[in-house]
């Protein structure tokens, strides 16, 4: 029986947001489609209705999440007063995010995933999204009197990412909150600068 335009886009977007939710959990290899689908509520026979390949949905459920991430930075951005890059450092770097890998963001989780793939249009997908990051702080980032950036967004981006990795791993109870407080500090705290005498 044939569904409705309506009733098909509703089911593409139930499987892009079920398998973002599953990448997030399991990897890129993790998930099968069989598994998918059924996770999603719908018969293995409408995945290629909607998506070319596994590596097709791959995509597509990687931008998903990665816009859901955004989402989530702008929220936070949006309801705090002031500080705006002081806020999103607190955001990101912090337990709530490592203890909720499944709404988190997904650079920390998949990026070594991606990596590993020989997959030019995810690692497209990677790229534009990274670029998006370094953008966007390079916008919100403190500078020096003379407009300088005091840190290079690239540089701000991977240690952010790189906290989020090393805090999963070690774990509340071995040291995580030490690990982001340090680099919350780190990035938020300006460096000194020795002016000229």
């Amino acid at each position: 029986m044939k569904v409705s335009r309506d009733v098909a886009q509703e089911n593409y977007a139930r499987v892009v947001d079920t398998a973002a939710g599953l990448l997030r959990r399991r990897g890129y290899d993790g998930i099968g489609v069989s598994d998918l689908m059924k996770a999603a509520g719908l018969t293995h026979g409408g995945f290629y209705n909607n998506f070319a390949s596994k590596d097709d949905l791959i995509v597509k459920a990687t931008q998903h999440a990665l816009k859901a991430t955004q989402g989530s930075l702008t929220d936070a951005q949006a309801q705090a007063s002031e500080a705006t890059f002081q806020t999103l450092i607190e955001h990101y770097v912090s337990g709530r995010h490592c203890e909720a890998p499944e709404i988190g963001c997904i650079l920390p989780l998949l990026a070594s995933d991606a990596a590993r793939r020989d997959d030019p249009a995810l690692r497209a997908v990677f790229s534009e999204a990274i670029e998006a990051y370094c953008r966007h702080l390079d916008a919100i980032a403190p500078t020096r009197p003379e407009g300088v950036p005091l840190r290079a967004p690239e540089a701000i981006l991977a240690e952010m990412v790189g906290a989020v990795v090393l805090a999963r791993a070690m774990g509340a109870a071995g040291g995580a909150d030490t690990l982001l407080g340090a680099v919350v500090r780190d990035l938020t705290t300006p460096p000194r600068v020795d002016l000229p005498t």
